[in-house]
């Protein structure tokens, strides 16, 4: 999906909703494939009290790969998330066995 913006300095500091309406935060930062001249992923600093932000318990933020964007304009509407996409941080949970086919996108958390 191309970006409409003039410049990519525009992207910085939009807000960021799921397509569900829910407010994340704002794009705090973008990865670049510099190779392909595309867009890798937004990293959006959650915002205190959103469902994001609550999702990330403490943490800076989140990046999101780009893939999961669904619209740029005078906002960034990216899909919805839920508390499933993020993996639990404790090593002592064994692991469970993977399905076939190919994994849904994984998020990661900032520290």
């Amino acid at each position: 999906m191309p970006i409409s913006v003039k410049d990519i300095s525009d992207m910085f500091a939009k807000d960021v909703f799921t397509n569900r309406g829910f407010y994340c935060g704002k794009v705090s930062d973008m990865e670049f494939d510099l190779s392909r001249y595309k867009v890798r992923s937004l990293v959006i600093e959650a915002a205190r009290g959103s469902m994001l932000g609550k999702m990330v318990a403490g943490k800076k933020g989140v990046v999101i790969p780009y893939g999961m964007v669904q619209s740029v304009g005078d906002v960034v509407i990216i899909k919805h998330i839920s508390e499933a996409a993020f993996p639990e941080e404790s090593p002592e949970e064994p692991a469970l066995e993977q399905p076939e086919g190919p994994a849904p996108p994984r998020l990661s958390r900032m520290r």
